[in-house]
């Protein structure tokens, strides 16, 4: 894999999306619809889709690919591909509360490496490097030009004082009595997959989910966080989160800095 060349075309496409994105969101009114699943999805989450699907197909077409509103087509498993979920918290999108993301990410024999996340109605735009280095970039985000990079790295946390972050809208009893286990200096809420990119910049420690997921939700703010120096790691056994699952479900979850004194379910 040219890592150079996979950084720039993720970071670009995510920015393209971003402004189909933005273009919906602006409108007066827009069209939901309800999938299978009960989950929303509208016009924005079909023309993103398609838009990083045309252009990753372009530019790796030897690489499996595997989206959101595209599952069904990749049945079989699968261990080192492309994950895309174009508009992460759709549910925040269609509340106007700001708080979704374009993810794409790169998974290589289950370990998602390189990823870009972008919340483009909060100007926040974070990716690993070709380097595996995570940074978040600040500027005017053009296509054809990198802004200035901040490199990532996660909090040295305080046991005694942690900050957490947990779902705007998935939170339950079941997380707060989990983080009740935990002396908590301050808790914040986040939408999407911006949870992840909180954990690495150190704005928060810890981030527990327990609720259902998909590889799609997770695997490009899962790179992201590795690339700071942060564990996602499954939440019954504390064993690494991997990817290319069959049916592509995620176990429930936690992301952390190293540090965090993880507490038994």
């Amino acid at each position: 894999m040219d890592h150079s060349r996979l950084e720039a075309v993720m970071r670009t496409l995510a920015l393209e999306a971003g402004d189909r994105i933005m273009e919906v969101y602006a409108a007066p009114d827009f069209d939901v619809k309800t999938k299978s699943d009960a989950s929303p999805v509208t016009e924005a989450d079909e023309a993103a889709d398609a838009l990083i699907s045309a252009g990753l197909r372009a530019a790796f077409p030897d690489l499996a690919l595997v989206t959101e509103e595209q599952a069904g087509s990749h049945a079989q498993r699968v261990s080192t591909f492309l994950i895309v979920d174009p508009l992460d918290g759709t549910k925040e999108f269609v509340q106007r509360r700001g708080d979704f993301t374009v993810n794409i990410a790169y998974v290589e024999n289950g370990v998602p490496i390189r990823g870009v996340v972008y919340a483009p109605a909060k100007g926040r735009l974070f990716y690993t490097r070709a380097d595996g280095q995570a940074v978040e970039e600040t500027g005017a985000f053009a296509k054809d030009a990198v802004g200035p990079q901040t490199p990532l790295q996660v909090s040295i946390p305080d046991n005694r004082a942690l900050m957490v972050v947990a779902s705007k809208s998935h939170r339950d009893q079941a997380t707060d009595d989990y983080i009740a286990h935990y002396a908590v200096k301050d808790m914040t809420s986040a939408g999407s997959s911006l949870k992840f990119c909180l954990v690495a910049t150190g704005e928060a420690d810890l981030y527990p989910r327990l609720g259902r997921t998909m590889e799609w939700d997770t695997a490009a703010g899962d790179a992201v966080l590795r690339g700071a120096g942060g564990h996602v790691v499954r939440f019954d056994d504390h064993t690494p989160l991997v990817y290319g699952k069959p049916g592509f479900d995620n176990p429930f979850f936690i992301a952390y800095a190293p540090g965090v004194d993880l507490q038994e379910p």
